[in-house]
């Protein structure tokens, strides 16, 4: 077992072994449903399911309530599990069952979430990133107080979310995400050729203050500034869950 997927295991077993279950709000996760990146070599951009059904399985445990945002609410696509980390979820927590009945922005309303989480995946990239009214709806939650999370290339798809006052909500925040120090040395995108913006130029563009691997002690640390709660590898997914957890009750 790669040393990624033991410590997402360690992971979810530290922190939602007895997990308290009442119901204490809703979180929001924003999903891609992009499959396609254009090239035929690289079919498959969609959402990592390592980055989304970990997350959404410490947020149940931890007794909130959970929907799925999309910006046509039809089909999610979803990579494989190969290691099966996400059965539980999928088998006892009804996550495909959320995921199918994804909804639509007009159908949300962001006085009902406390939190709003976009995993990875290249997916997000492609159209989460550019909708009006999901990054409006982003600035809504936030500006209500809310939390908002992402991990891998999630948080490339809140760069370009405004506040009211017409600032980027990143604005001369730490954040990070997939670095290009990364992406540049892997084939799933070209190399990040096919993608439409590279994550961390686009956070910068906007007045992210991005931390790379030299900023941190560990690259899987979670970085937390101002309520956006963010980390680079997939292997922290939950670890970004759970400090999303601890905004919101402290």
């Amino acid at each position: 077992m790669k040393k990624g997927t033991s410590l997402l295991l360690a992971i979810l077993l530290l922190i939602s072994c007895n997990s308290p279950k009442k119901e204490r709000g809703r979180i929001l996760i924003i999903v891609s449903n992009t499959e396609d990146m254009g090239d035929p070599e690289k079919h498959f951009a969609g959402n990592n399911l390592w980055e989304v059904a970990p997350p959404y399985h410490i947020f149940v445990s931890h007794g909130y309530e959970v929907d799925f945002l999309s910006p046509t609410g039809v089909e999610v696509p979803f990579s494989m599990d190969p290691m099966g980390i996400s059965s539980y979820t999928i088998k006892y927590e009804n996550f495909l069952e959320r995921v199918e009945n994804s909804l639509t922005p007009d159908e949300v309303d962001f006085e009902e979430y406390q939190a709003v989480f976009i995993g990875g995946g290249y997916g997000p990239l492609f159209d989460v990133a550019y909708d009006e009214k999901i990054m409006s709806l982003i600035a809504k939650i936030y500006e209500n107080g809310g939390i908002v999370g992402g991990c891998g290339h999630g948080p490339g798809a809140f760069a370009n979310v405004k506040l009211s006052n017409g600032d980027y909500m990143v604005k001369d925040k730490k954040v990070t995400g997939f670095p290009n120090s990364t992406e540049i040395t892997k084939d799933w995108a070209k190399n990040g050729t096919l993608l439409p913006i590279m994550l961390e130029d686009q956070l910068r563009d906007n007045g992210a203050v991005f931390q790379t691997k030299s900023d941190l002690a560990d690259k899987h640390d979670v970085v937390i500034d101002e309520r956006i709660v963010t980390t680079m590898f997939l292997p922290s997914s939950a670890i970004v869950a759970k400090e999303m957890i601890n905004q919101i009750e402290n």
